[in-house]
C-alpha cells in the first residue's frame, strides 16, 4: 500500500471524531487541541510528530505507527497501545492522562512518562528497561513479568511492584514511595 506523505504541517482545533484523519504518513507534524476520541487511527504513521492538548480516549490504534512521537497534556484513556505497530515504537508522554491504557508485551525502553497519570495501566510483560516514569501516579498499575532494569521511578507515586515477579536491577526509586516494593509482604511500616 502506498502512503501519502505529509510533512511539517500544523493541525489545530480539529474534531477527528467526526471526520477521520486521512490515512497517510505524517512526519514532523504538530497536532494542537485536536479530538481523536473514539476515532480510527489504524494504518496511519506518525514520525517525529507532536500532539499537544489532544484527546485520544478510546481511539482505535490497530496498526498505527508512532515513532519518536511526543504527547504533551493529552487525554489518552483506555488506549490499547499493544495493538499499534511495534516497529520503532518510541514516545514521550509529558503531563498526560493515560488511565486504563494497555502496553502489554511492548518494548518501551525508548519511551518516557513524565508527570503523567497512569492509573490502572497494564505494563505486564513489557520491556521498560532504561525507561523513565518520573513523577507519575501509578495507582493500580500492573507490573507482571515486566523488565524494569535501570528504569527511573524517581518521584513516582502509588506503585506496587513485586521484585520477585519483575526484573528491577538498577532501577531508581525515591522515598517514601519505594515502600511500594514491599506491598506483597503486608508489612506495617511506621515513621
Amino acid at each position: 500500500m502506498n502512503f501519502k506523505y505529509i510533512d511539517e504541517q500544523t493541525y489545530a482545533n480539529i474534531n477527528y471524531a467526526e471526520k477521520r484523519l486521512e490515512i497517510a504518513e505524517y512526519e514532523y507534524c504538530t497536532f494542537n487541541n485536536c479530538n481523536f476520541s473514539n476515532s480510527l487511527l489504524s494504518e496511519i504513521k506518525f514520525s517525529e510528530c507532536e500532539f499537544i492538548q489532544c484527546n485520544f480516549s478510546n481511539a482505535n490504534l490497530a496498526n498505527a505507527s508512532f515513532q519518536d512521537v511526543k504527547f504533551a497534556n493529552c487525554k489518552m484513556l483506555g488506549l490499547q497501545f499493544e495493538a499499534c505497530s511495534q516497529f520503532g515504537f518510541a514516545a514521550t508522554f509529558h503531563s498526560c492522562q493515560l488511565d486504563h491504557s494497555i502496553f502489554f508485551k511492548m518494548k518501551l525502553n525508548r519511551s518516557a512518562f513524565v508527570n503523567s497519570q497512569l492509573k490502572g495501566v497494564d505494563f505486564s510483560e513489557a520491556d521498560l528497561k532504561k525507561s523513565k516514569l518520573i513523577g507519575c501516579n501509578l495507582q493500580d498499575a500492573t507490573f507482571q513479568n515486566t523488565i524494569l532494569e535501570l528504569a527511573d521511578f524517581r518521584n513516582a507515586t502509588n506503585y506496587s511492584i513485586d521484585p520477585e515477579q519483575n526484573r528491577i536491577k538498577g532501577a531508581k526509586f525515591s522515598m517514601p514511595d519505594v515502600v511500594g516494593l514491599l506491598d506483597k509482604y503486608l508489612l506495617k511500616i511506621e515513621n
